[in-house]
C-alpha cells in the first residue's frame, strides 16, 4: 500500500512515517518537494504517486498568528483536507485527517463528545472545523482524529519551551485554568497505525474520533509535571516546580482565545479499539526518555545543554 503523509517534517508526522512503515510505502515530502500552499501542486503530486491511503499531519497551527495569517490558516486547515478528500472520493482512496479540541467552546467541565455541539472561538479553530466538515461531505472514506494539548520530543511545542526557560529562569507563571490532556505525538501515530488495519477490514467506521491521553490537568499542572521528572532525570534547571506560579487566562491576554476545557471523551475510540489509553503522566514520562535517548536534536537539555527548537 502506498501511503503519502503530509506534514511529514513536523512532529505529529515525523512520528507517523516512523509508525506507519511497516505498513506499506511511505511518501513524506517536505516542503521543497511539494508546497502544501499550492494547490495546483498538490493534484499534480497525488495524480503522479496515486497513494492508497493518505495521512494529513500538516496544518496550520499558530493559533494566534492565524488571527491575522488567516488565508493561510483557511488554505492549510480547510481547503487543503478538502482537497485531499475530493481526490479520496473520486479515486477510492482513504484519508486520515487530524483536527483539534478547538472546535468546541470549551465552555463547561465535562469532556467533550464527538457528537457534541461545536463552536470554535478563535481563526483556528474554525478553520479547523470547516476542515472537517468539507471532509465529512466529501464521499471520501475518512477518519478524523481530534485531539488536544499536542507535544513531543522534537519541534516547537510547550514541552521544549518549558525546559529551554526551566534552564534559564528560576521562576515562571504559567496559566491554571484552562484544562486539558496532554497527548504526544508518540501515542498519536501508535494508535493511528493501531486503526488502520481494522478500518481497511471494516470493523472500524468511518467517522470522527477523540484521541488523547487519559486525565486532565492544567498548563499550570503539566509545567510542574515536566520540571519534575525533568529534575529527576539530572536536568540542571534553575526552576524549582514549586516555584511555577499558577495564573488566570485573564492575566495572560493572547490575540486568540483558547477554549478553557479541551477534555475530551475517549470512550468512542476505546470501546471500537478494545483498548484503554494511557494517561497523561506516564505518556509525559516516555516522551522525555525519547529525547534522553537522542532522537532529536544534539543540544537536549536532558543531557545537560540547554534546548533548541526545531520545526
Amino acid at each position: 500500500m502506498k501511503i503519502l503523509v503530509t506534514g511529514g517534517t513536523g512532529q505529529v508526522g515525523y512520528e507517523l512515517v516512523r509508525r506507519l512503515s511497516p505498513l506499506g510505502h511511505i511518501i513524506a515530502p517536505d516542503r521543497r518537494t511539494l508546497d502544501l500552499v499550492n494547490a495546483d501542486q498538490v493534484n499534480v503530486f497525488l495524480q503522479a504517486h496515486q497513494p492508497a491511503l493518505i495521512v494529513n499531519a500538516a496544518a496550520y497551527t499558530a493559533v494566534d498568528a492565524a488571527e491575522k495569517e488567516c488565508e493561510l490558516a483557511e488554505r492549510l486547515n480547510h481547503q487543503l483536507p478538502a482537497q485531499l478528500a475530493g481526490y479520496a472520493s473520486r479515486h477510492g482512496a482513504k484519508l486520515v485527517h487530524y483536527s483539534s479540541d478547538y472546535v468546541y467552546s470549551g465552555s463547561g467541565h465535562e469532556p467533550w463528545r464527538e457528537t457534541g455541539p461545536t463552536e470554535p472561538l478563535s481563526v483556528y479553530g474554525r478553520t479547523k472545523l470547516a476542515g472537517d466538515e468539507a471532509i465529512q461531505k466529501s464521499g471520501a472514506q475518512y477518519l478524523i482524529l481530534r485531539t488536544s494539548w499536542v507535544y513531543g520530543a522534537r519541534g516547537r511545542n510547550f514541552m521544549n519551551t518549558m525546559l529551554r526557560l526551566g534552564c534559564e529562569r528560576d521562576r515562571l507563571g504559567v496559566v491554571n485554568d484552562q484544562i486539558g490532556a496532554p497527548t504526544p505525538a508518540r501515542l498519536i501515530a501508535t494508535v493511528t497505525a493501531l486503526m488502520i488495519r481494522p478500518w481497511e477490514e471494516g470493523a472500524l467506521a468511518d467517522g470522527v474520533y477523540h484521541l488523547a491521553a487519559r486525565g486532565a490537568t492544567s498548563w499550570h499542572g503539566f509545567a510542574q509535571e515536566i520540571f519534575r521528572l525533568a529534575a529527576g532525570a539530572g536536568v540542571p534547571l534553575r526552576i524549582d516546580p514549586e516555584a511555577v506560579a499558577g495564573i488566570p487566562t485573564s492575566d495572560y491576554p493572547t490575540p486568540a482565545a483558547r477554549p478553557l476545557n479541551s477534555r475530551l471523551a475517549l470512550d468512542k475510540l476505546e470501546n471500537a479499539l478494545k483498548v484503554t489509553l494511557p494517561d497523561w503522566h506516564s505518556q509525559l514520562a516516555l516522551t522525555l526518555q525519547d529525547r534522553r535517548q537522542g532522537n532529536l536534536i544534539s543540544d537536549d537539555p536532558l543531557k545537560g545543554k540547554a534546548v533548541q527548537d526545531d520545526t
